[in-house]
């Protein structure tokens, strides 16, 4: 009989995934689920864990963030492997699980995951590596890997945004060309977004209408504007209001490429990913993933 592999970042969401763990495993195993425990110790860690799964187990489930997540997906990969992916959130950031309405409760994730209910759902890629929400690229997005890991531990969200605060007063556009089906578009940004689902950076209306199931990216394309105008888009975030702004472009397309005469940085799912030029396009409904119907 094949057996669960349950991946961790100990020191994920202030270290609360460890504590979480060893409760989870109790309640799988009174569901009659055979589990075994992996700890990531470094980054790649769980990626090689989650490649190497594919003989010994048909379910993984990922206790951490959305980093964590990001790993495994990568691990799994696009492969046609039927193996489940369960989620136990417990990071910094948990926005993919929010997306999917995965319960913050250990007890009633756990029992989610021994119910085994599976639906199918789109991932991203950029350059060929995936991502489960979110990759984007500009000066504004350089915030989530600039964040020191230790204080992510301490402070969670809050430390996102300290470090928007700080950065604000220097952050410059920068210009690029993105090209989707039928159109190019060229201008001077602060960033851009594509997004899997509506959740993304703390915000629960940032793609507002992103689906994870629609073989469709979000694009967000933030132009050049002063702090005083920022301040107003990014508290419109919070209600979705944001993409009525004029400076903000918003629409969906299978795939986007970006490219730029000057250096700017990639991230994917709140990790460094490179640098432009990149292609970034949906893989529609690979993920079996356990979530609620």
């Amino acid at each position: 009989m094949k057996k669960t592999l349950l991946i961790y970042n100990p020191t994920a969401g202030r270290e609360k995934a460890a504590q979480r763990v060893i409760l989870a495993r109790s309640i799988l195993l009174e569901a009659g689920m055979e589990v075994d425990l992996f700890a990531t110790e470094k980054p790649g860690d769980a990626q090689k864990a989650a490649a190497g799964a594919h003989f010994d187990y048909d379910t993984i489930i990922a206790a951490g963030g959305d980093g964590t997540l990001h790993e495994v997906v990568n691990g799994i990969g696009l492969g046609g492997s039927n193996i489940k992916l369960g989620i136990i959130p417990a990071g910094t950031s948990n926005d993919f699980a929010r997306a999917l309405r995965i319960p913050t409760d250990v007890r009633q994730a756990c029992r989610l995951i021994a119910s085994g209910r599976v639906q199918k759902t789109d991932l991203g890629s950029l350059n060929g590596r995936l991502f489960i929400n979110i990759a984007g690229g500009g000066n504004l997005t350089n915030i989530s890997y600039e964040v020191p890991s230790r204080l992510k531990t301490y402070l969670g969200q809050l430390a996102y945004f300290a470090k928007s605060f700080e950065e604000l007063p220097r952050l410059k556009p920068v210009r690029v060309r993105l090209e989707i089906p039928e159109t190019v578009l060229e201008d001077d940004i602060m960033l851009f977004l594509t997004a899997n689902s509506h959740a993304v950076g703390g915000f629960d209306h940032l793609a507002p209408s992103a689906s994870l199931t629609d073989g469709l990216l979000d694009l967000i394309v933030v132009k050049a504007v002063s702090l005083a105008e920022f301040v107003p888009i990014a508290a419109r975030a919070f209600i979705g209001d944001h993409i009525n702004h004029p400076k903000v472009t918003y629409l969906q397309t299978p795939w986007v490429k970006v490219s730029s005469l000057e250096e700017v940085y990639l991230n994917t799912d709140g990790e460094y990913a490179g640098k432009l030029p990149c292609t970034i396009k949906v893989h529609p409904r690979p993920l079996n993933i356990i979530a609620p119907q």
